[in-house]
Order: structure tokens, then C-alpha cells, then sequence
């Protein structure tokens, strides 16, 4: 009986432990690395087909698997299976207002680590949903220069102190905010306009806390939009890209990559 393909093999398979907590790490490619975070159901193979665009771009994508089943596509057994343990988990905090999530002090080791591994002036960071914010909260890790934040997602709640929140402490948004403006960083966030689950209150809140270092893009899916885009359109790096030349997710993945290139390929 032939085995199944493995849709990962690309990739070379590592471990990483920090703090007592050891999880798989996905790499491919050269050069100075970008830590790319799944969205929730895990490293479906659009996760993983981003970080291989990533890599093609002269840099190593670092995925490390931090939920869900590495390589399985997204699907509502996948979904539900994954979102039960995240919703009580103590490592990811799904609900909680003005706090960090204990798993993101793992991934800004990490991010050293990735750098010196790989390199460079130091890393990127792209979040998708779930982990869409976490790129934020890593930035108070010196190594980390270029945070992406896709559909950022959490707390999750339909309230408006949750739509707002940005899912990372008052000391660390302060440190953050500190340390963006004496380095003179930015950060990228991305979403479609009529995505509920990451809130225009979000993009908001972004705006206010770090005025023009916050470069915000937002992809039109209102109702008869000229691009037919779903209502419901949420993943604009994976599920709703179309890479086709004009397309206003193309050309968003495109913005994702010169962010990253230009803060991390320096001469």
C-alpha cells in the first residue's frame, strides 16, 4: 500500500524548546528569516504555499506548529477539532482583554533564535487570524522588524472593548509603541472590509496607537464589490487569494513581500 504524500516534505523538520515547551518547526529556504504563524485550523497547504512564496523571495520561512495537524486541509472537522483545546488553552489567550498570550514569550525566543540561525539585520513575522496580532506582541524582541498582521483576530467577542483590543498587554503595547518610534519601525496590517471576525475596531485602535507607523490595507468585500469577493472573505494571504495579476489580494501579497524584503535583504 503506497504512503501517503506529505505536503511538507519540502521542508526541513526540527524541533525548538524554550522555557520547558518543545514544538515542530517547518523551514525552507535562505537567508534572513520570517517567522509565519498559521491561522486557525493550522499549516493547511495555503499556510504552507505563502511561506514557500516567502522563501522564493531570498528568505527562510520558519513555521512552527502550534496547533491543529501540520499539512491537513481546513475543513469543518479540522476547525472544530483544533478551536476546542484553543479555547481553554492556557498558552492562548482566546478571550482575554489587555493581555499576552504565555505562548507568545516561546515565539519571540524563537525570533532570536531565527536570527541567529539565518542572519540579516534581524526577522519578520507574519500572523494570520488567530495569531494575527502576534506579530505585535513580539515586537518587543529586538530581532523583529517587520511584523505583518493578517485578519487579526483576537480576543475573539462580538463586544466592542473586544473588537478594539489588540490582544497584548499595556506594558508591552507601551514597550512596543517605545520601541517603534525611537527605531523608526512600522508595522503592516491587513483585512477585507466586511470581515467580522477582524474588526474594523481593530484597524482602529492600530491607527490611534501608532499613527503613520501603522500601514493599514483594507480589501473591499462589500456587497456587488467589483472584485467578487466574498461577504464573508477573512484569509487574504491564503483561502481568499487570487494571484492573478490586478487583483486587489495579489496586489496585497505583493505588499506583504516588499515589507519584507525591503526591512530584511539590506545591503
Amino acid at each position: 500500500m503506497a504512503q501517503a504524500h506529505d505536503p511538507l516534505d519540502d521542508f526541513d523538520r526540527s524541533t525548538f524548546t524554550h522555557a520547558g515547551k518543545t514544538r515542530d518547526v517547518y523551514r525552507l529556504g535562505e537567508g534572513p528569516g520570517v517567522v509565519v504563524m498559521a491561522e486557525v485550523p493550522g499549516i493547511t497547504p495555503k499556510v504552507a504555499d505563502f511561506a514557500r512564496t516567502v522563501a522564493g523571495r531570498g528568505m527562510t520561512a520558519v513555521m512552527p506548529h502550534l496547533f491543529g495537524t501540520p499539512g491537513a486541509p481546513p475543513g469543518l472537522g479540522t476547525y472544530l477539532r483544533t478551536l476546542g483545546p484553543l479555547c481553554v488553552s492556557r498558552e492562548f489567550l482566546m478571550f482575554a482583554r489587555g493581555r499576552t498570550s504565555p505562548a507568545i514569550d516561546w515565539l519571540r525566543a524563537l525570533s532570536r533564535d531565527t536570527h541567529e540561525r539565518c542572519g540579516g539585520p534581524g526577522v519578520g513575522a507574519v500572523g494570520m487570524c488567530f495569531t494575527g496580532g502576534f506579530a505585535l506582541a513580539m515586537s518587543t524582541e529586538p530581532a523583529l522588524l517587520a511584523p505583518v498582521l493578517s485578519q487579526p483576530s483576537l480576543p475573539a467577542g462580538q463586544g466592542a472593548k473586544s473588537k478594539a483590543d489588540l490582544g497584548l498587554s499595556d506594558a508591552d503595547l507601551l514597550a512596543v509603541r517605545e520601541r517603534y518610534e525611537a527605531e523608526d519601525l512600522c508595522v503592516l496590517g491587513l483585512r477585507f472590509t466586511g470581515d467580522k471576525l477582524s474588526a474594523p475596531e481593530r484597524f482602529a485602535t492600530l491607527r490611534r496607537e501608532f499613527g503613520d507607523r501603522f500601514i493599514g490595507v483594507e480589501l473591499d468585500s462589500s456587497p456587488g464589490n467589483e472584485w467578487g469577493h466574498r461577504s464573508a472573505a477573512h484569509s487574504v494571504l491564503t483561502e481568499d487569494l487570487v494571484n492573478e495579476p490586478g487583483q486587489p489580494t495579489a496586489d496585497a501579497l505583493e505588499q506583504v513581500l516588499a515589507f519584507l524584503t525591503d526591512r530584511l535583504l539590506v545591503d
